[in-house]
């Protein structure tokens, strides 16, 4: 094996010259507990370009330029979703992985429990998958061997069905329950739409009238457009769902709490996880607790749910869409595809 390998090297916070394509970057080294992985196939996620311009902010600095956690280590190579094969393994580890087709858990945990909260993330606080290589604990594998999943839709699962995944057991949706999903094209958008149809929910999706189809396809019963006159779209919610909402997964914020939180029933829960609509929102505290609302904050995903979406990826139980393919070394063009929001789906880099 060379020493040296491809990878996308984000160097500070900025623009797109802020992430520099390299041919010279070190392998990295296998330490104790850890595997090489060749990265086969990864996926882009908002958390990418946002890390990059350092746009999450600090507490009470909420300009400061920081990564989702705080302040980035650099370089730093980003990609938290990764797909690949088992290259070299540690003395410490089995070298039954070696070769095996594998998922990468990208979640740092606070502790070493089932349900622990996450509190980092490969590609942020640690190097991810826009490489040729990436080094990983062996406890963050999951055997795809069976999979029939390409690898281009296994690297489209880990961040954004994560993410869905963890909102959906938080909100403790269930089969026959009705589910509004905002946002439903992007990457959480769809997964949601997909996880919650398979577990038997009723899913309404909110989108933009171009991509109901699409929606439609993935398992929404029914799409909304969101540049529809507020009041109209509440009275079409309360159309579709005369008893009230069950749950509302939103991945936007902005002005949705506001809108759309009269049209939950008494007792159900709205589990947010995302902010690309404005990350300030006003909504009048009485319809919370007068109802016995429940208001959910949910990032990314615990091993017990990880551990779930990996047995419906190694069974095939869940699909998702590939929107794009990028060879690593045009990776600048797929950011560039990404943030024109007009696919459905996820994009993808194959080294």
């Amino acid at each position: 094996m060379n020493d040296l390998m491809t990878a996308a090297v984000l160097v500070r916070h900025g623009g797109p010259d802020a992430l520099e394509l390299r041919t010279d970057w070190p392998v990295p080294a296998v330490g104790p507990g850890r595997v090489l992985v060749r990265v086969t196939a990864a996926a882009l996620n908002n958390t990418d370009v946002w890390t990059r311009e350092g746009a999450y902010g600090l507490p009470g600095r909420p300009e400061a330029e920081a990564g989702w956690r705080g302040p980035l280590d650099f370089p730093r190579i980003q990609g938290g979703d990764i797909a690949g094969v088992v290259a070299a393994v540690a003395e410490d580890v089995s070298e039954e992985w070696t070769g095996r087709r594998v998922l990468v858990d990208p979640a740092f945990y606070a502790d070493e429990h089932e349900d622990a909260p996450p509190v980092g993330l490969l590609g942020s606080e640690a190097d991810g998958g826009f490489a040729a290589y990436v080094a990983v604990e062996a406890a963050r594998l999951h055997d795809m061997t069976s999979s029939p999943l390409s690898d281009e839709e296994l690297a489209a699962l880990p961040v954004a069905y994560g993410t869905a995944m963890g909102m959906l057991e938080r909100a403790r949706l269930a089969g026959g329950e009705t589910v509004l999903v905002t946002g439903a094209s992007g990457g959480v958008g769809l997964a949601l739409v997909q996880l919650a149809a398979a577990r038997g929910a009723r899913v309404l999706a909110l989108t933009s009238g171009s991509k109901a189809a699409e929606l439609r396809d993935a398992g929404a019963e029914a799409t909304l457009d969101r540049d529809t006159d507020p009041e109209e779209l509440v009275r079409q919610v309360g159309a579709l769902a005369p008893e009230g909402l069950d749950a509302v997964a939103d991945v936007a914020g902005g002005p949705w709490p506001e809108r759309l939180l009269p049209t939950l029933r008494e007792g159900a829960r709205w589990v947010i996880a995302g902010a690309v609509a404005g990350p300030v929102v006003r909504f009048d505290l009485r319809r919370l607790y007068l109802h016995n609302l429940s208001l959910i904050g949910s990032s990314m995903h615990t091993r017990a749910h990880f551990a779930a979406l990996a047995e419906l990826a190694a069974t095939g139980g869940i699909r998702p869409r590939v929107a794009a393919r990028f060879p690593l070394g045009e990776l600048h063009a797929a950011q560039e595809e990404f943030r024109r929001g007009a696919h459905v789906g996820k994009i993808v880099v194959v080294p």
